[in-house]
């Protein structure tokens, strides 16, 4: 490729990057200004099986937090895509973004217009990596190559990853188990009770 289609195709992913920056922090902020989702009270009283997908999709989407999450999450992507420094990072978040609303087209809108235009978004995604391909090796790099755990284990700590691994969901349960102890101490206690007194019957 000569020097001035450089330039040109250059020139062609920065307003590519506008583009899609402006796309999502347009519908971003849509959605927190309720400008997207929801359904109107005459919607509301139709039965569900009358109603279709895409109005009840529509329904369910303006619920929060929902509804806020995905508008401060697509304009978040969009920033990023602005800045130089922040462009690949944008760009790895606006793919399942775009990719996320592209199957939500497909299977509640229906609306074919749509799913070009979401499919020509995710290419220019692409060509925006391609373009940047340098940095994508040496970061894909980084990641994949030589990544393994920092130390040695013995066999039998591999066996038993998968009692290990149910340990650690068990984990979670003990933040959410004291809190309960501080706002229902007694209630906590009783139920802690009831729960060891079921387990140790299975045992008798």
């Amino acid at each position: 490729m000569t020097a001035k289609k450089q330039k040109l195709f250059d020139y062609f992913i920065l307003c590519a990057r506008i583009l899609l920056a402006w796309t999502l922090l347009s519908y971003g902020w849509s959605k927190l200004d309720d400008g997207q989702f929801g359904i109107s009270l005459e919607e509301m009283a139709t039965p569900v099986k009358d109603l279709g997908l895409f109005k009840l999709s529509w329904y369910l989407f303006d619920h929060e937090p929902f509804k806020s999450f995905i508008g401060i999450s697509q304009i978040i992507a969009g920033l990023l895509l602005l800045y130089n420094r922040t462009l690949i990072l944008g760009v790895l978040i606006s793919i399942p973004i775009f990719l996320n609303i592209l199957i939500v087209d497909i299977t509640y809108v229906k609306m074919s217009g749509f799913y070009w235009r979401l499919s020509y978004y995710l290419i220019l995604d692409v060509l925006i990596l391609w373009h940047y391909r340098d940095r994508m090796t040496m970061a894909f790099k980084a990641i994949f190559n030589g990544l393994t755990t920092k130390f040695k284990f013995p066999i039998w700590a591999y066996l038993i990853l998968p009692i290990m691994a149910i340990g650690v969901e068990m984990l979670a349960f003990i933040p959410k188990l004291l809190l309960e102890l501080i706002l229902n101490p007694a209630e906590t206690l009783e139920s802690l009770s009831k729960t060891l007194d079921l387990f140790l019957s299975l045992w008798n």
